[in-house]
């Protein structure tokens, strides 16, 4: 199954249908990080940190691979969370300043890779007459996943740190000994 989506259709797919029903793992790739205002059918969120809680405590491994540095709300929402989200072994975030990529890979099982950041007007629901015009591709091949699987990995781990062009400009680099 492959299929391209165009705007709402992107949340739909990734929030609605994917993202609420993983069952074991939620990677997010993106180069921004705000918060996203959310309604899903089946649990109401008000935003992307309930739904984080929500994953959580389903003991659904939740990782954010972002480079830019998130959102006022984000950070703040995230510390008001810190009992349940800061220092969970389910939910974890890392930082690259190359991460320009976006998608969202659900249980092995379903992968978006698309235009649309991780934020209200890319991912989330900013409004119909607010929000980005996006485009994205949904697709369950193991082949495609695997190779983004293993990418996301690579970046994750630090496998790229030591060899980055870029790692004196590194503000807040990945957090790991590399």
């Amino acid at each position: 199954m492959m299929r391209l989506l165009a705007n709402e259709e992107v949340y739909d797919a990734v929030i609605e249908k994917g993202m609420t029903q993983a069952k074991h793992s939620v990677w997010i790739a993106t180069a921004n990080v705000k918060n996203l205002m959310l309604s899903v059918s089946d649990i109401f969120v008000e935003s992307s940190m309930n739904l984080f809680e929500e994953l959580v405590s389903k003991n659904v491994s939740v990782r954010l691979l972002h480079s830019g540095v998130p959102s006022e709300s984000f950070l703040r929402e995230l510390k008001e969370k810190k009992t349940i989200l800061a220092g969970n072994p389910h939910f974890e975030m890392r930082r690259c300043m190359r991460i320009h990529f976006k998608c969202v890979l659900i249980d092995n099982k379903f992968l978006y890779i698309g235009s649309a950041n991780f934020t209200g007007a890319g991912l989330g629901m900013q409004g119909k007459t607010r929000r980005n015009f996006e485009l994205g591709m949904v697709m369950d091949d193991d082949s495609y996943m695997d190779r983004v699987a293993s990418l996301y990995d690579e970046i994750w781990t630090g496998a790229h740190c030591k060899k980055c062009g870029r790692k004196k400009n590194c503000v807040i680099p990945l957090e790991s000994p590399y």
